[in-house]
């Protein structure tokens, strides 16, 4: 049997640990690092951040927002670090978020998944707020190139609960239904589960992957990654630092030891429990 998306992220993160770095070049971000605000800023931020943190993290993720307010060069700054990242072979989720209908979502995969678009990743964040269903694409280029979707389940924002929490016609809540969309397809399709703290672990099939955000500086707490995914040794659990690890930089040495003290975490609460 060829070799899932499941399966290539599961061996990366037991080789290299579950720590995700966002590579998000905002512009205080980039001030504190002293790069220009501009898309060559953006290409540098990411490429020194990726020299940094290659031989310790299995997986980064570049928001798409902060390349594509830069226009065009943006894009090609984004795509410059996603061949930089692929040389050195770490695994890229690209955060874009990316849902529509049908149709367009057809163009969106084609762009962020296929292998012949020069912008692919090895896996998309997108949002199924207009109609899990219309994420089919997605799904079938994913599974076609070997690639992996994550859908947007419960986010890290306070102010999405209203809406995850609310009841489909069957009674079950929204983030119910859509994590037994991804169970349809568990080694291609997978979920964020964002950590807030506070509130209730979602319960989580174990068959499938994650992106879990919201630790420190959206208010999560190390606890709380603890209480939603603890214990799931065998379920791949990406855990994802934006501007809290970036803020350990631009020190090379400064921004190791964070990673390391953050892996060090997440081992820490994802271990097997003993009772």
């Amino acid at each position: 049997m060829p070799e899932t998306f499941r399966d290539r992220l599961q061996a990366a993160l037991v080789a290299k640990g579950s720590l995700c770095p966002g590579i998000d070049p905002t512009r205080a971000g980039l001030a504190r690092w002293d790069i220009e605000d501009s898309a060559k800023g953006a290409a540098e931020f990411g490429l020194r951040y990726l020299e940094v943190l290659a031989r310790r993290v299995a997986v980064v993720k570049p928001n798409v927002a902060f390349f594509e307010q830069y226009g065009a060069a943006g894009l090609a700054s984004l795509e410059t670090l996603l061949g930089a990242a692929r040389e050195v072979g770490v695994m890229t989720i690209l955060d874009a978020k990316r849902g529509d209908i049908e149709s367009t979502n057809t163009a969106y995969a084609r762009a962020w998944l296929d292998a012949d678009s020069p912008l692919a990743a090895d896996a998309l964040t997108v949002s199924p707020y207009l109609g899990a269903r219309a994420l089919t694409p997605f799904f079938d280029i994913a599974q076609r190139e070997g690639r992996g979707v994550f859908v947007v389940v419960r986010s890290s924002n306070p102010e999405g609960r209203a809406v995850q929490e609310a009841r489909v016609a069957d009674g079950r809540t929204l983030e119910q239904s859509l994590l037994d969309v991804v169970m349809e397809r568990p080694e291609v399709v997978g979920a964020v589960i964002g950590l807030m703290t506070a509130a209730r672990p979602l319960e989580v099939p174990e068959a499938t992957f994650y992106l879990a955000p919201g630790v420190e500086t959206q208010g999560a707490t190390w606890a709380d990654l603890g209480a939603q995914f603890g214990g799931m040794a065998s379920t791949p659990v990406v855990v994802n630092l934006s501007r809290s690890l970036a803020s350990a930089g631009p020190d090379a040495q400064g921004l190791l030891d964070a990673a390391d003290r953050a892996q060090e975490k997440i081992i820490s609460e994802l271990r097997p429990r003993s009772d």
